[in-house]
């Protein structure tokens, strides 16, 4: 009987060398049934009700297990009779082996650099003789197994095929993706094209307009205004045919508005080329003719944003690029949380996101995106409750360089500067710039991934810098060899209207025309980008206008009857029914109905969320982001709530309207301050009728996103005319914990301030802070808020206030003295903020040092 067993064991195709064969097999019959041979289908159909426990079961467990009794000494039951030639089966599974081997490594070996700067590697496992196959299995039929092709294909066709697809001017990575979906979904769309657009004569005429226009732009501006500044785009051109294939792509998919972040390099031409910015403005700024306003600093031309609506075959779409600073990659959070915000407004009339509709698009770099941390922290925010925007598709314009570096063993530890962006499992699609036909091929994959997925996906457009840094730089002094080749390259545009002139498709005099049309277009000033649209009807639009005319000094009333008050304790105090709080959280509600019912005096924890509800009742929206900031580092908010029992939460604030589930919104965010601050700056540049709060875990920490602090929030208004009106809570204060958990550095925050840019508050009671709260939104302007938070007055005993506080108070910039002192007995003043009010309050009282008075300076 052994024996028996043995003899099935090894002439089964189960056995240990022919696993690749198998797997394949069994993912097709899980696909299609049918797709199998008979036999097959009978084995694996008995297989799995060997296996079956009655419900499904997931195919990576099941395939696991088949392959390991396979191995085994024998199987349980009486195996199906199964006969295939040993040898043949050990062709197959060599076949799909390295199918495979192309699929996972074939990107190491494809033809991205237009300048072959250097040897591609010489990889063993992507040889047929490393296999086993010889020439004489060529002509051979094989079974393609999961090879988007037909079934069988003779071995020589299956290799010039994976070639063709994996190693051209495409090289793909997506094996490292988990899902096995998501796999097959790229792979249908590489392999079942050949990794190859058909394009008509017209596409391909339109396509190589768009590289003249690319080109064009940059001479011109080369010659006309010499030896200034632009960060050229050249080697990069296909930049412009790949933006206009997404812009145009995604509206045919039902986008509706695009936001784009993107640093200097090549943003003039994006924004004459791609978002219709009047060539006529631009030569305006590069002739200091263009003016700011009075109020404003003004930036240079290449930091500038810009907005507009373009025709789409799905209807208009809105483009806006994000107005950004000289640091790189720090506008990529800002351009999501713009994003968020735009979808939450769609979202009010949908049960579910609409992430179709709103898509952010990042061009980075190459040797920013594997530099700076930012990055990273923006892509872990990406599949993140509170922050998610249905998938980013980052472009990085890889030019080889940074600067005067070059040598990837300087510029970065990792294979490709895009490697970061596989903590996502996102798939990521090199391709050669100089073959603008493949880089449409894999804009339009991109953007399909990320339409079906809502996952982030990243091009990485290998290409060149014909130019320094910029165009006053001489790189040939530190890259002789790379500038040589670049000089006896020819551009994009050149080499793809050769292209097209060989194949008969344009002559060569159709060419020149080309170019000088687009000339002459320039020096009319005329637009050169797709037919912009004006007037177009947005419902999604949000109104700024009525918040720039309120003076700085308005009053405006922020108290609310005792009545609405009390209605609105009473809501955020009811909890579910059976619902267990922690023993400490329930002391904390029993207070805070006692307080309502004014039994006890006002806490900080009641006045905040009070501040909350009766914004949330005028119908403002309210986001509230931070480490532990739904609980409150110091145990304070308990703006959402655990049972005990369960472990299910509960929103009280989601409850006080109709509307407030949507409304309302806290969130436990990343352990980032940089990327979530850059987040909620961008929110509330697209939101103006929300109050958005940022909360530090201390305010020591929010030096971690100082970037975004000096170059958004102080200084975007002067610089670009971003009004903006977040929050920032920072706990402050020294307690005793040492030098990290005491100070949120008011110091900085007032070096910072100049002519009205942004408010510092540090109050000192709830009632204030309930006051502060609400005036931030209801004031007629936007401006930060800077907030120097509590920690231990957060439940000191001095520091409360009654109901009436908030019924008919308002907040005051100074609060004067407290006690009856004569004044004709008082000789020196003391100013002072926060905390320490209290501690000089005490001792004067111990004291009696009635002739000193106490100022908070607010």
């Amino acid at each position: 009987m052994s024996t028996l067993i043995e003899q099935f064991r090894q002439s089964s195709p189960l056995f240990g060398g022919n696993a690749p064969f198998i797997e394949d097999l069994y993912e097709r019959y899980l696909q299609d049934p049918n797709s199998v041979p008979d036999n097959w289908r009978e084995y694996f159909r008995t297989f799995q009700e060997q296996l079956a426990t009655g419900q499904d079961v997931a195919h990576g467990p099941i395939r696991e297990s088949f392959i390991r009794l396979a191995k085994q000494a024998g199987f349980g039951s009486k195996p199906i009779s199964v006969t295939m030639d040993q040898a043949a089966a050990e062709k197959q599974a060599t076949v799909l082996r390295i199918i495979n081997a192309y699929r996972t490594r074939g990107h190491q070996v494809a033809q991205l650099d237009p300048l072959a700067l250097r040897d591609r590697p010489l990889i063993s496992d992507l040889e047929p003789t490393f296999h086993g196959l010889t020439e004489a299995d060529m002509d051979t039929v094989f079974n393609t197994g999961s090879l988007q092709l037909d079934p069988q294909m003779k071995l020589r066709d299956i290799l010039d095929a994976i070639r063709t697809i994996y190693t051209g001017t495409i090289g793909s990575e997506y094996m490292h993706i988990t899902k096995t979906e998501e796999k097959r979904w790229i792979q249908k769309r590489l392999e079942g094209t050949r990794a190859h657009l058909n394009l008509s004569v017209d596409e391909k005429k339109e396509l190589l307009q768009h590289l003249v226009a690319a080109e064009g732009l940059e001479k011109y501006l080369h010659t006309k205004y010499v030896g200034q500044k632009r960060f050229s785009l050249e080697g990069g051109d296909s930049l412009i045919p790949l933006m206009d294939t997404l812009i145009q792509r995604g509206g045919a998919l039902g986008g509706r508005e695009i936001v784009i972040g993107m640093a200097h390099r090549g943003r003039l031409n994006v924004l004459v080329n791609i978002i219709g910015k009047s060539p006529a403005e631009l030569f305006q700024e590069f002739e200091g003719k263009k003016r700011d306003a009075e109020s404003s600093s003004g930036d240079v031309k290449y930091h500038q944003g810009f907005s507009s609506d373009v025709t789409t075959p799905g209807g208009p779409v809105h483009l806006a690029l994000a107005f950004n600073p000289s640091h790189l990659e720090i506008v990529n959070p800002v351009v999501e949380g713009s994003v968020r915000a735009r979808l939450e407004r769609r979202k009010e009339e949908s049960e579910d996101t609409p992430f179709d509709q709103v898509m952010p698009i990042l061009i980075h770099g190459d040797a920013a995106f594997a530099g700076q941390g930012v990055v990273m922290e923006t892509m872990q925010l990406s599949q993140v409750r509170g922050y998610r925007t249905g998938g980013t598709i980052h472009v990085v314009v890889n030019n080889q360089i940074g600067f005067t570096t070059s040598n990837p063993l300087d510029a970065r530890s990792s294979l490709y500067c895009t490697d970061v962006a596989k903590i996502l499992q996102a798939p990521i699609f090199h391709v050669n710039g100089d073959d603008p036909e493949a880089v449409m091929f894999v804009s339009q994959l991109a953007l399909d991934y990320r339409m079906e997925f809502n996952k982030d996906v990243v091009v990485d457009l290998v290409c060149y810098r014909r130019l320094g840094h910029n165009e006053a730089d001489e790189p040939s002094a530190t890259q002789p060899m790379m500038y040589k080749k670049i000089k006896a390259h020819k551009t994009p545009a050149t080499l793809y209207a050769e292209r097209l002139i060989d194949a008969g498709l344009i002559t060569q005099d159709d060419f020149r025309a080309m170019q000088e049309q687009y000339r002459n277009d320039l020096d009319a000033g005329r637009q050169v980008s797709r037919p912009m649209l004006d007037n177009v009807n947005n419902p999604y639009a949000v109104d700024w206008s009525g918040l720039k005319k309120q003076d700085w000094d308005a009053q405006v009333d922020t108290s609310v009857s005792l009545d609405t008050i009390r209605e609105l304790s009473e809501q955020m105090l009811t909890l579910p029914e059976g619902f267990e709080l922690n023993p400490r959280v329930a002391k904390i509600m029993d207070d805070r109905r006692k307080m309502a019912a004014g039994a006890l005096m006002l806490d900080w924890g009641f006045a905040e969320n009070m501040a909350y509800a009766t914004l949330l009742r005028q119908g403002f929206k309210i986001r509230i982001s931070g480490q532990d900031s739904g609980r409150g580092t110091f145990f304070h908010r308990h703006a959402v709530l655990h049972n005990q029992k369960d472990g299910s939460s509960y929103v009280p604030l989601k409850n006080i309207t109709e509307t407030s589930p949507s409304q309302f919104t806290v969130i436990d965010s990343i352990l980032s301050e940089e990327a979530v601050l850059g987040f909620e700056y961008g929110f509330t540049t697209a939101e103006p009728n929300a109050l958005t709060v940022w909360e530090a875990q201390f305010g020591d920490f929010t030096n971690g996103a100082q970037v975004v602090i000096d170059q958004f929030i102080t200084s975007g208004e002067a610089k670009w005319g971003r009004l903006c009106g977040l929050t920032m809570l920072l706990p402050h204060g020294y307690e005793g914990q040492g030098p990290e958990h005491s100070s949120a550095r008011l110091e900085r925050f007032l070096q910072l301030c100049a002519e009205h840019n942004i408010q510092v508050c540090v109050p000192s009671t709830p009632a204030q802070a309930f006051h502060m709260l609400r005036r931030q939104v209801l004031r007629g302007f936007r401006k930060p808020l800077v907030v120097m938070s509590p920690k231990s007055l957060l439940r000191h005993r001095q520091a409360v206030n009654s109901l009436e506080d908030l019924s008919e108070g308002s907040f005051y910039p100074i609060l004067g003295e407290t006690d009856p002192l004569d004044p004709k007995q008082v000789t020196r003043i003391v100013f002072c903020s926060g905390k320490v009010y209290y501690d000089l309050l005490d001792t004067r009282r111990e004291h009696q040092l009635e002739h000193i008075a106490l100022i908070r300076i607010e």
